[in-house]
């Protein structure tokens, strides 16, 4: 089970539109937002420690952005 709420991921789906959203899909866009995050994490961490960092700064997350494209 993810680490988002799903509360909040039918937050975020309803505060944009006006149709629901299942317990189920809820769950499985958490799933996959968590997985993300995960990545985008560790290629933080990977991205101060190579500047010498113990702390992960926003250009950290940009440049996973500019990298990725997501």
């Amino acid at each position: 089970m993810s680490k988002i709420p799903k509360t909040a991921v039918k937050k975020i789906v309803n505060g944009n539109s006006d149709i629901m959203l299942t317990d189920k899909a809820a769950n499985e866009i958490s799933r996959i937002l968590e997985k993300k995050a995960q990545r985008i994490a560790r290629y933080a961490v990977t991205q101060a420690k190579k500047k010498g960092r113990k702390t992960i700064l926003k250009e950290d997350i940009d440049s996973y952005i500019f990298k990725f494209g997501d």
